[in-house]
C-alpha cells in the first residue's frame, strides 16, 4: 500500500454544467441525479472511485449561484466550504470564451484556496474541435490553473485522463473506504434524490425549485422479494401540489413509475412505491423545514 494515494476531490461549476453527469461516468453507476434545471444538486454528495492506484473521493457540490433564499445560501455554503476541504479542486466549465458573473465568482474563490486546480472544459462533443483550443486560452488568461482538460462528461470522452491528473496531485494515503463503496450516502437518501429527479424531468419549469422528497417508510418484506417505499414531495403552492397530482393523478402517476423502475434497478428488488404530496409555504426560507428536509449542515 507504500504507492496508494487517497484523498477529497470538490467539483465545483455553475449549475447545469455537467458535475453530476462526470462523476457518475467516472464512478460508472448513477449516484448524483441529474437535469438541465438549477438547483439539481443540493447537498454534498460523497461518491468513492477506488482503482489499483488509489481512492478518489468526488464531493460534488451544489452549484455556485446568487442565492435567493434560505436554501440558496445553504448550497453556496455547502459548495465554499468544500473548496476549504479538500486536496484537488476541478472546475467545470461550459465550452465558451465568455467569462461572466459567475465564473469570475468561482475564480475569486479559487485565489484563495491553496490547493491545485484543474480546469475541465466540458461538453466538447457539441462544439469544432478547432474552437478548443481558444476556450482554453480565454480561461488561462483568468487563473493559472495547474491542468486543464477538455471532455465530454456525457460521452466518457477523456474522462480517464482527467482521473489520471487527479492522481499525479493526490497524496500518498490510506484506503478511506471498502473496494466496492460507491458512495457514502445513505439508500434512503439516494431513493428520495432519484424520485425528486423524476419529479424534475417530469414538470414544468416553475415548481423543480419549490419541491422537496422525504421518504417516510421504507422497509424489506420479510420474505425479502419485495421492498415498500413510502414517500411525500413537499411543493410550496396549493397550484403546484395540483400540477404535480395532475388531471386524475396522471402526473403523479408517471414520477412514481419512472422512479420505481430506476429504484428496483438500483436495489435489484421489486418496489412498492407510494407517492403523497403535501404543501408546506415557503419551505426554502424556513429553518426548521430546510433541517427537517436535510439541507442544514451539522457543522455549523
Amino acid at each position: 500500500m507504500d504507492n496508494f494515494k487517497s484523498g477529497y476531490v470538490t467539483l465545483i461549476g455553475r449549475p447545469n454544467v455537467g458535475k453530476s453527469t462526470l462523476m457518475n461516468q467516472i464512478i460508472g453507476q448513477k449516484i448524483a441525479i441529474t437535469s438541465n434545471k438549477p438547483q439539481t444538486t443540493r447537498n454534498k454528495i460523497q461518491t468513492i472511485y477506488t482503482c489499483d492506484e488509489g481512492q478518489i473521493i468526488f464531493l460534488d457540490t451544489p452549484g455556485i449561484h446568487k442565492a435567493k433564499n434560505k436554501l440558496g445560501e445553504y448550497m453556496v455554503d455547502v459548495a465554499v466550504k468544500n473548496l476549504r476541504d479538500c486536496d484537488v479542486v476541478v472546475w467545470l466549465v461550459e465550452p465558451t470564451t465568455y467569462i461572466g458573473a459567475g465564473e469570475q465568482e468561482i475564480v475569486r474563490l479559487l485565489k484563495e484556496v491553496k490547493m491545485p486546480v484543474i480546469l475541465v472544459i466540458n461538453k466538447v462533443d457539441t462544439v469544432k474541435k478547432e474552437e478548443v483550443l481558444t476556450f482554453i486560452d480565454a480561461y488561462r488568461k483568468v487563473f493559472d490553473f495547474d491542468e486543464i482538460v477538455p471532455l465530454s462528461a456525457l460521452k466518457g470522452e477523456n474522462t480517464d485522463t482527467l482521473v489520471e491528473l487527479i492522481f499525479k496531485y493526490l497524496p500518498y494515503g490510506p484506503k478511506y473506504f471498502d473496494d466496492d463503496e460507491v458512495t457514502d450516502q445513505p439508500m434512503r437518501q439516494i431513493v428520495a434524490e432519484v424520485i425528486r429527479e423524476k419529479s424534475l424531468h417530469a414538470l414544468s419549469d416553475e415548481i423543480p425549485h419549490g419541491i422537496a422528497v422525504t421518504i417516510e417508510k421504507m422497509k424489506e418484506r420479510p420474505n425479502g422479494k419485495m421492498v415498500d417505499i413510502e414517500a411525500t414531495i413537499v411543493c410550496e403552492r396549493d397550484s403546484h401540489k395540483g400540477i404535480i397530482i395532475g388531471k386524475g393523478g396522471a402526473m403523479l402517476k408517471k414520477i412514481g413509475s419512472n422512479a420505481r423502475y430506476e429504484i428496483e434497478h438500483m436495489l435489484e428488488q421489486k418496489v412498492n412505491l407510494k407517492l403523497w404530496v403535501k404543501v408546506r409555504k415557503e419551505w426554502r426560507d424556513s429553518d426548521l423545514y430546510l433541517k427537517n428536509y436535510g439541507y442544514v449542515d451539522e457543522k455549523k
